[in-house]
């Protein structure tokens, strides 16, 4: 087969570049299937860090990249824990700080970081089949901010994608103003209420 060159041009001053979107819906009910809530892996770059970060490079990165959670990824790029920006302004910094007479510039992701096997996971057949009411309940039955999505491949277990409460509010057309989670689930129940 003979292979002819293609044909080229010149890049123009206004040339922007394509990312992968994860397009979610702006607006979901709770009878909206599961995936119009969920940041999927496969369309959207995950953000990452490493257990040696300080915890300050790791909220540049967040700010940054306009995301509220890294995964912590170890040198075998296996997912060794994640790292939110609640964790970084809690109190996890200033107890690492207290117990071993460092600076809190010298506070690394790994000394904070939610270790990988305390990470619960929904399994990606299950979102498959479920609404934006189930997610609801999920994180309300757990009490967490975020929850994984995980696929079995053949490569083993992977984090496919993310669910995650500010963003499950942002698409309801729910506000929330507390950081804590029991409130804030109360918030979201009386809001939804009036809807």
């Amino acid at each position: 087969m003979t292979y002819t060159r293609l044909p080229t041009s010149h890049l123009d001053k206004t040339a922007g570049l394509m990312r992968p979107a994860c397009v979610l819906p702006d607006r979901v009910g709770l009878d909206n299937p599961a995936f119009d809530v969920m940041t999927d892996f496969r369309r959207l770059t995950a953000f990452i860090a490493t257990p040696g970060d300080t915890i300050q490079q790791a909220e540049e990165r967040m700010i940054r990249r306009k995301v509220r959670l890294l995964f912590v990824m170890d040198n075998h790029d296996r997912v060794a824990g994640l790292i939110t920006s609640t964790d970084i302004h809690g109190e996890k910094p200033m107890q690492i700080v207290q117990s071993r007479g460092i600076r809190r510039d010298e506070v690394l992701v790994a000394d904070i970081m939610t270790p990988v096997e305390r990470l619960e996971a929904v399994d990606y057949d299950d979102i498959a089949h479920a609404r934006v009411g189930h997610v609801l309940e999920t994180l309300k039955a757990r009490g967490r901010q975020h929850a994984l999505v995980i696929e079995h491949t053949e490569n083993g277990q992977m984090v496919r994608g993310l669910l995650s409460l500010s963003q499950l509010c942002k698409q309801l057309g729910v506000t929330v103003e507390t950081t804590e989670v029991a409130d804030t689930f109360l918030e979201i129940e009386q809001q939804l209420a009036h809807v």
